[in-house]
């Protein structure tokens, strides 16, 4: 399975009220790493692209702070006719530390297509995960 990979630095606007990276900002950049993963596994497929389904899994594992890069791995797991798993690993990288587990997270996307009124249906996108 091919991994996709995008980083973020946590710059002192991404912080909470105790100083480690907000949660909600941590399953933002999930949600745009495990989209990657998904624009490249739909390549070549009659959906223009893939929008989040669900959230299936999430575990925060350990504090980010302000200054960590977050290195985010993402790979498509399974796929169903319309729908896409990616399971995506979050690690946090200092100065000190070179890649420790941070996050963890399952997500699901559905693949659609625009129609004529500039509505979207979910559309198979005949895709096996090889």
């Amino acid at each position: 399975m091919v991994i996709t990979r995008y980083s973020q630095l946590v710059m002192p606007q991404d912080a909470n009220v105790v100083g480690t990276l907000f949660g909600g900002q941590m399953v933002s950049w999930m949600d745009i790493a495990a989209s990657k993963s998904v624009h490249r596994f739909l390549k070549d497929t009659e959906a223009e692209l893939a929008l989040t389904r669900a959230i299936d899994a999430i575990e925060f594992k350990e504090p980010v702070y302000v200054g960590n890069w977050v290195n985010f791995e993402a790979k498509v797991t399974k796929a169903g006719s319309s729908s896409i798993i990616i399971q995506i690993n979050a690690y946090k990288e200092s100065h000190k530390i070179d890649k420790i587990l941070a996050c963890t997270a399952i997500f699901t996307f559905v693949s659609v297509k625009k129609k004529k009124d500039g509505t979207f249906e979910k559309i198979r996108h005949n895709k096996l995960i090889i």
